[in-house]
C-alpha cells in the first residue's frame, strides 16, 4: 500500500491516479482509492438544507464520528479489494487523514478515532506532498469545485507535521509542476516496486 496524504489543494488524488497508471503501465497492477471523509458530500447537503456546512448540520460531535466512520468503511473496502486482488492500492489519503482534520478543527474524540483506527495496518509508505497553504489555496480556487480558508490550510499543515508519525513519512515536495511531483514520487515508489 502506497498512501498519499496532504492538505486540500497538495495534489494527492491526481499523483494518487497517476501514480496508479504508471505502476499498471510498468507492469505492477494498481488499484487507485480515495479514502475520503465525505467533507464534499455533507456539505452540499447541508447547504441544500440551509446550513453553513456538515458540522452546522450535524453538530461538533457527531460530524466527526460520521466523518471517521465513513472513512473507516472507505479504508476497510481498499483493504479488502486490495487483498482479493493482490493488486497494489495506491491510497488517496489515510487514517492520518482523520487526525488531522480533527485536530484542524479542534474536535474532541481524537483518541477513540486513533484507537478504532488502529486495526488498520500502515501503508507500507506513506507520502507527504508538501504544499505551501497558499498554492493550495489557490489551486483548490482552481478547480472550482469548493474553497479553503488559507488559516484552514495553515492548521492543517500544521497538523500533519506535528503527528508523532509524521517522522516516519517520505516528504515530496508539492509546489512543483504535476511532472516533478510525479517524478520524486516515482523515485520513491521504485525501489519498492522492484523489491
Amino acid at each position: 500500500m502506497i498512501a498519499l496524504v496532504g492538505v486540500d489543494g497538495s495534489g494527492k488524488s491526481t499523483q494518487a491516479r497517476a501514480l496508479t497508471r504508471r505502476l499498471t503501465a510498468g507492469g505492477t497492477p494498481a488499484s487507485y482509492f480515495e479514502n475520503a471523509g465525505g467533507r464534499p458530500l455533507w456539505n452540499r447537503l447541508a447547504r441544500t438544507l440551509g446550513r453553513r456546512d456538515g458540522v452546522a448540520l450535524f453538530g461538533r460531535t457527531l460530524y466527526p464520528a460520521l466523518e471517521a466512520t465513513v472513512r473507516a468503511l472507505a479504508m476497510s473496502r481498499t483493504l479488502l479489494w486490495s487483498r482479493l486482488t493482490g493488486r497494489t492500492a495506491v491510497l488517496d489519503r489515510w487514517t492520518w487523514c482523520q487526525y488531522v482534520i480533527m485536530a484542524a478543527r479542534g474536535d474532541r474524540g481524537g483518541r477513540a478515532v486513533r484507537a478504532a483506527y488502529a486495526l488498520f495496518p500502515r501503508p507500507t509508505v506513506v507520502c507527504f506532498l508538501a504544499t505551501s497553504p497558499a498554492v493550495a489555496r489557490d489551486r483548490v480556487t482552481a478547480r472550482g469545485i469548493d474553497t479553503e480558508e488559507l488559516a484552514h490550510l495553515r492548521a492543517l499543515d500544521a497538523a500533519y507535521r506535528a503527528l508523532p508519525e509524521f517522522g516516519t513519512v517520505v516528504v515530496v515536495d508539492g509546489d512543483g509542476d504535476p511532472d516533478e511531483v510525479a517524478a520524486a514520487l516515482d523515485r520513491v515508489v521504485s525501489p519498492l516496486v522492484r523489491g
